[in-house]
């Protein structure tokens, strides 16, 4: 049993501090206090629930000084839960979370109501708690590198911006076992599990719950919306037993949160301004409604009434007896094992329908035991590794051991006998050069990445930063690149220096700039082409670096506009670039005249991705569609007619021609990749 301070004697000097502070003691943390006294005299695990609803900045102080001295009392827990509303400041509540390094157990949050600053510190300073529930965060990327070396629990459920984790995300997190990150926005398979593999202690995690068939039955999609919290069912967290108040479980909250979609995945930092973290967190429209569906890419015919479905399974139930080492168990107490296919997903996140999901997991985690609430047995880890095997390579060739850059050039320039026998295929261009990417990179999850430090000349009338949309590295100048932004901006840098070498302002018709493309022998020239169809070429020579509003028109020549453009991209010969965006046609332009020379129509059943020319043949080029196919097409042979066609399993987003042309390199939201044999 605990010894140290009584609990009277804790509500006593309460009582004497906020009398000192001229204000009433709160009448919540009063009934919190009585009701641990009740539970000790009991010998119950004495808890002190501190509901934060009722909790206001003048009771911070004397509170503070309460919880300071909890720990060397004879209260067992504290939990701090937050319900509906709280008029705390941040600041004063993550002091008041921090004031028990050992008894803090659960902490139940909405971080919208305390905001941005709250769940940076949080994520980044750490808390001494043993659950945290932030159910509907606002994480977008997350980086929760903070100590959390007490946490076993984490629940990250229907946090709907949040799409992956950061490097250095979960490194003091050793005793976590518990975590679920059900209808988020998680897609890539190898970035999450390289940060999963961080947590040595995870045993049960989920992206989504199963049920079996017969018990989703019981409960109509239609009747669980409304009706499902009116019955005796109660959650908190992800266990089933919760801290009491009142006799009442503290439940899930469910809220339709904001999607967010980071149009840019690059990450300029302009020194004018002063930065805000807005790549960690998304608190961008609080207001909008999002459903399951729309966080669900390519969802299968009829998933719309398996998405509706409230989560009834438990993440584990939580045995306070012990307070190190809580007992966890299944919910329901199902140890044997369910076949998927007798059970219903519910609350899916996105990654869940990556080919091979399951597999990958359970090969890529080897210390997971229970995965979206289903046990792994034996037979699926053998099962899991076979398949993983043939349809993911972790080393080009099938070889078992990765090597060194020294060694894979040793074996180029000796042709050594045994690695002829051992690959047959070693005389392809591409052996090498595919070994040396493979040794280069390895297994790293994320590349190595730095903002770029711009340095802001162009003496803009605000102080915004750039947002940058779309990038192009120049052809010849490997120190120059162009990026243009959502506010129609188009800005080539020296990104080694950092120093802008031409900026052109929206000129008012421009809107986010989404094409971009140099022209390959007059390397002075890109093509830039917005979403709302305006096209020009402009010389970066007749472009100085600050916005001095007298050059915009000077150094560029206007092209017809193409509707929803997305894409743009010139010929080998600097004479043709074609346009594609969110239709099924392609414009064909001539640079020199500035003419719209042939709209083709109808090109694919659906919208085109992308366009590219290949690299030697200016009659060449290839197309990407949502419809699943890419195609080659012949100027020569007025493309009515395809000269190739490949299918994807999935929608197709990029295709390009590989420096020789004989190859076309294509990714589709399969989460694959393919290399198809041309055939120009």
């Amino acid at each position: 049993m605990a010894s140290g301070t009584d609990i009277s004697s804790l509500e006593t000097r309460y009582i004497c501090s906020c009398q000192a502070r001229g204000i009433t003691p709160n009448k919540q943390v009063l009934s919190a206090l009585f009701k641990a006294k009740l539970k000790k005299a009991r010998h119950e695990v004495s808890s002190l629930v501190i509901l934060l609803d009722d909790i206001q900045d003048a009771d911070f102080h004397s509170l503070l000084d309460l919880l300071m001295e909890v720990d060397v009392s004879e209260i067992d827990a504290v939990d701090v839960i937050n319900r509906s509303v709280c008029t705390l400041s941040w600041e004063y509540l993550l002091s008041l979370l921090r004031a028990s390094s050992r008894k803090l157990r659960v902490v139940d949050l909405q971080d919208i109501l305390f905001g941005k600053d709250f769940l940076l510190d949080l994520a980044q300073r750490g808390l001494p708690c043993q659950v945290l529930n932030l159910r509907s965060s606002h994480f977008r990327k997350l980086t929760m590198v903070g100590n959390f070396m007490r946490m076993h629990t984490l629940n990250l459920d229907s946090s709907a911006s949040l799409t992956n984790f950061r490097e250095e995300c979960f490194t003091c997190m050793p005793n976590l076992k518990f975590l679920s990150l059900c209808e988020t926005r998680i897609t890539n398979l190898w970035t999450t599990t390289a940060a999963l593999a961080k947590l040595p202690s995870l045993v049960e995690l989920r992206f989504q719950n199963f049920l079996q068939d017969d018990e989703a039955r019981k409960h109509p999609a239609s009747d669980r919306r409304d009706d499902y919290w009116d019955s005796d069912h109660t959650e908190i967290s992800i266990h089933d037993e919760a801290p009491s108040v009142s006799g009442e479980s503290i439940m899930y909250r469910h809220f339709n949160e904001e999607q967010y979609l980071n149009n840019t995945d690059m990450n300029i930092d302009s020194s004018s301004e002063d930065s805000s973290d807005d790549s960690e967190v998304d608190f961008s429209s609080q207001d909008r409604e999002t459903s399951s569906m729309e966080l669900l890419p390519d969802a299968p015919p009829g998933w719309e009434d398996l998405v509706n479905l409230q989560n009834e399974v438990s993440f584990g139930t939580l045995d306070m007896q012990d307070d190190e080492e809580p007992f966890f168990r299944l919910s329901d107490s199902r140890l044997s094992y369910i076949a998927p296919k007798k059970c219903i997903s519910h609350n899916p996140s996105p990654i869940c329908f990556e080919k091979f999901y399951r597999e990958y997991m359970i090969v890529s985690l080897p210390n997971l035991k229970i995965l979206d609430n289903l046990p792994i047995r034996k037979v699926d880890r053998e099962k899991a590794e076979v398949i993983f095997s043939q349809n993911f390579e972790y080393l080009p060739y099938k070889r078992k051991n990765k090597e060194s850059v020294v060694s894979i050039l040793q074996k180029r320039e000796t042709r050594a006998n045994h690695t002829r026998r051992l690959f047959p295929r070693r005389k392809s261009q591409y052996y090498y050069s595919r070994s040396l990417s493979a040794a280069k990179v390895g297994s790293a999850a994320w590349p190595a990445l730095c903002p770029l430090p711009i340095m802001d000349t162009t003496a803009r009338d605000d102080r915004r930063s750039y947002r940058p949309r779309q990038f192009e590295y120049h052809p010849s100048d490997a120190s120059l690149m162009v990026f243009g932004t959502l506010d129609g901006e188009v800005i080539v840098i020296n990104h080694e220096s950092g120093k802008i070498v031409s900026y052109i302002p929206s000129l008012g018709t421009m809107n986010s700039v989404l094409g971009l493309c140099w022209l390959k022998n007059y390397p002075s020239k890109v093509i830039a082409g917005s979403d709302n169809g305006s096209l020009r070429l402009y010389d970066i020579r007749l472009m100085p670096p600050t916005a001095t509003g007298s050059h915009q028109s000077a150094g560029s020549i206007m092209f017809d506009d193409f509707d929803q453009l997305t894409s743009v991209h010139v010929n080998s010969t600097d004479e043709l670039f074609l346009a594609s965006g969110y239709s099924k046609h392609v414009a064909l332009y001539d640079i020199s005249s500035g003419r719209r020379l042939q709209v083709f129509d109808d090109m694919h059943r659906e919208h085109i991705n992308v366009v590219k020319f290949s690299h030697h043949s200016p009659s060449i080029f290839a197309t990407s569609s949502f419809d699943r196919d890419v195609k080659m097409w012949d100027l020569r042979q007025k493309p009515n007619q395809p000269c190739y066609t490949a299918l994807s399993s999935r929608g197709n987003v990029m295709v390009c021609f590989s420096p020789d042309d004989q190859y076309l390199l294509v990714s589709a939201v399969d989460n694959e990749e393919k290399r198809d044999l041309s055939t120009g």
